[in-house]
């Protein structure tokens, strides 16, 4: 089997498909979104989740859904989650609906 690729955090996509290509810095957008300069810059890093009000307002900055957003920070949640109990999950056994 293959290796597992690392979980894509919502941060790493902003800044690879939005930020780099349209040559926009974190302050830039956090101004034209009316949030504190640290909050792009900490999602950027991929040091903070997106939030459903960060979601909100990079989906009409950018003509995205916030839904695009959030999915993108479920699924980063979900993949870690994933790998950190990994052998627990492993444990359960599905359960058998009586007959």
């Amino acid at each position: 089997m293959g290796k597992k690729l690392a979980p894509v955090h919502p941060g790493e996509v902003l800044r690879e498909e939005f930020l780099e290509p349209m040559k926009l810095t974190p302050y830039s957008v956090a101004a034209k979104l009316g949030v504190p300069r640290t909050r792009i810059e900490r999602l950027a890093r991929e040091e903070t989740p997106v939030t459903a009000d960060t979601a909100l307002r990079l989906g009409k900055f950018f003509g995205t859904t916030p839904a695009f957003w959030m999915n993108i920070q479920a699924q980063f949640d979900l993949e870690m989650a994933e790998d950190n109990i990994a052998p627990q999950i492993k444990k359960i056994e599905k359960h058998a609906p009586a007959a």
